[in-house]
């Protein structure tokens, strides 16, 4: 796993996961918060020559969190805030996102309280919509406050560390 914090608010930027396949080799990284870097960014391959996504409204769905909330954004979603449901599935332990248009379906997972092993609780999410994106928020839990202020604490006596030992010049 590898973390990218924001340096002066601490907020978490980014999180991504690398698995090791059946034979061992590394694969590719799941990004589990923040938006995964462009196509083509650091390579010179075809990847920089490609059709251009201004026509095509395809939704595009990425986590984004707080620090009080786990927030995900659909962008590309047009429809007014009363078309959409977001609903908690206790027997799936995933939200469902869907529009009564039929037009819209989407089924995920907070991977933060399966790893805390927490219940799913469906008053603490909420949405909103604005500017063709819907804005799905979960309220984070008491353990997982906790936890990221513990991990806040090492994080700063680390940096601590290191700028006290005079390898790192801060400008």
């Amino acid at each position: 796993m590898a973390e990218e914090y924001d340096e002066k608010t601490s907020e978490l930027l980014v999180r991504k996961w690398r698995v090791k396949s059946a034979l061992g080799a590394l694969g590719q990284w799941q990004i589990e918060v923040g938006e995964p870097a462009p196509h083509g960014a650091g390579s010179l391959g075809p990847e920089l020559i490609k059709e251009s996504n201004a026509n095509v409204c395809q939704p595009i769905f990425m986590r984004k969190d707080t620090k009080m909330s786990f927030q995900w954004r659909i962008r590309n979603l047009p429809y007014p805030q009363d078309v959409y449901s977001v609903c908690a599935d206790q027997k799936e332990r995933c939200v469902v996102v869907r529009t009564t248009n039929k037009k819209y379906y989407k089924k995920f997972s907070i991977p933060d309280l399966d790893r805390y092993q927490l219940p799913l609780d469906d008053s603490l999410l909420s949405s909103a919509h604005a500017n063709c994106t819907l804005i799905i928020s979960y309220q984070k839990p008491k353990e997982v406050l906790l936890a990221e202020a513990e991990l806040q604490k090492e994080l700063k006596k680390v940096k601590t560390a290191h700028s006290s030992d005079g390898d790192c010049k801060t400008q």
